[in-house]
């Protein structure tokens, strides 16, 4: 297994210390942080209502990331999914790929390799869990289809939902569906 520097172009602000990539300010936290603190969450309230409001957090943010970037870049349609799954798989959170994406029936098929979700969770309990565990990148996928699909000027919305988790016993990837309402 081999290591390499970040792909994605990472600016410092000196007088804030905001990090930037592309259009956007980020923050950069440890792995283990971020997914203690959504486990946290999810025990307190369950991991179903959790979804659903990630879900709608998750729509927003897609869609105002690829609106966002779609500007800076000036890409638009399939390149700014492109784009956008791309960035998702630079940053850690797993490898995003497209197998299936047609904008104007407002479908896609996304799988998911390497989920940092998945690797936290095994770690901790030395095992499958046996239930999805990706759901909080559920609604980025239908926010970012949706951004797109009214750049274009359809008025056709989708939703995701996750088929698969490589959390469950005989998967070892996520896959996530997209499909008009």
């Amino acid at each position: 297994m081999g290591f390499h520097a970040p792909e994605m172009p990472i600016l410092v602000d000196d007088e804030t210390g905001v990090w930037n990539t592309d259009a956007l300010p980020m923050l950069y936290v440890p792995r283990h942080f971020f997914v203690n603190n959504h486990m946290g969450i999810e025990d307190e309230i369950g991991a179903e209502r959790y979804a659903e409001i990630l879900y709608k957090a998750g729509y927003k943010s897609a869609y105002f990331w690829c609106e966002q970037e779609s500007e800076c870049h000036g890409i638009y349609g399939k390149d700014i999914w492109d784009h956008y799954l791309k960035r998702l798989s630079q940053r850690g959170w797993g490898f995003f790929i497209t197998e299936e994406l047609d904008i104007e029936k407002g479908t896609a098929k996304v799988r998911l390799e390497n989920s940092a979700f998945v690797y936290h969770y095994e770690k901790i309990h030395g095992k499958k869990v046996n239930r999805k565990v990706d759901y909080m990148f559920t609604g980025w996928f239908a926010g970012a289809l949706d951004q797109i699909l009214e750049s274009q000027g359809s008025s056709l919305r989708t939703k995701a939902t996750q088929t698969q988790s490589g959390a469950e016993e005989g998967h070892d990837v996520g896959y996530f569906e997209v499909l008009p309402l």
